[in-house]
């Protein structure tokens, strides 16, 4: 599975740095990876547990993939990853599992692996423990705005706040405090030696407009290339176009597209 992932380690940090996390054990994995094989070898794969995530696949593998999810009932709260394979999939699978909850077919997968392009914001930095109480709601704001739900909702606040402590713990929450008030913050998402993806980026609507998403992005940037990976990435929808221009500003370019099929 790990040279399967090395083939684009970039685009294939979360699978490898899942299948590094949990060796591909079920149990760790909260579902399956599944394999597609010609003459004996691995040529594709697919991430199936919370997110189904094709993996070098092969239009033939795609194919196989989503017959099989479409065998069972759905798991996975999103299908992400390239886009012509994620679309590909869903085709197959939308009169299955029925209409999704939102469908982000175009988002800009983008990445940065050299200095940032503009001075980096001195005042982000690693988040630490103390920071928790001021830096849960931000992150319940992001993915409330991002998603559309609230992740307290159903009763999820303390697995979410659970969530949020575990990457101040593991040194990938990032944030700008201003007066005790988080104003921008980015957390890693996964990570493994080859590099690193970036999620949850967030400006305090009143302080957006004011470069701070540029400036931070690329003190994130600059210390996730310095201590985690040698190159960061992340994928950001079409549509937020304040976001992708922020993103260029650092030093991030796009090289090629995801699609996010949300639950």
């Amino acid at each position: 599975m790990l040279e399967l992932t090395a083939r684009d380690p970039v685009v294939n940090v979360f699978a490898e740095y899942r299948s590094r996390l949990t060796r591909l054990d079920p149990r760790w994995l909260g579902g399956e990876v599944w394999g597609y094989y010609q003459d004996g070898e691995l040529v594709s794969a697919c991430h199936s547990a919370a997110n189904l995530v094709p993996v070098e696949a092969t239009p033939a593998a795609v194919e196989a993939f989503a017959l099989r999810a479409g065998e069972q009932s759905r798991r996975c709260a999103t299908i992400v990853g390239p886009a012509a394979d994620v679309e590909a999939m869903w085709r197959m699978l939308e009169p299955v599992w029925g209409p999704a909850r939102e469908h982000r077919p175009r988002q800009f997968h983008m990445q940065i692996e050299g200095p940032a392009a503009i001075p980096p914001d001195a005042a982000v930095r690693r988040t630490t423990s103390d920071d928790l109480d001021a830096l849960y709601p931000a992150c319940v704001a992001m993915y409330t705005e991002e998603v559309g739900v609230s992740p307290e909702l159903g009763g999820g606040a303390n697995l979410y706040r659970a969530r949020v402590a575990q990457l101040i713990s593991k040194g990938w929450s990032f944030a700008r405090l201003d007066e005790g008030r988080v104003v921008f913050k980015a957390e890693i998402a996964a990570a493994t030696p080859h590099a690193c993806q970036i999620q949850g980026v967030y400006v305090a609507p009143d302080r957006r407009g004011q470069g701070l998403a540029a400036a931070g992005m690329a003190a994130v940037a600059e210390i996730a290339r310095r201590e985690v990976a040698p190159v960061v990435s992340l994928y950001t929808n079409d549509f937020n176009v304040a976001a992708w221009r922020a993103y260029e500003r650092a030093g991030f370019t796009t090289t090629g597209l995801f699609s996010t099929i949300m639950f």
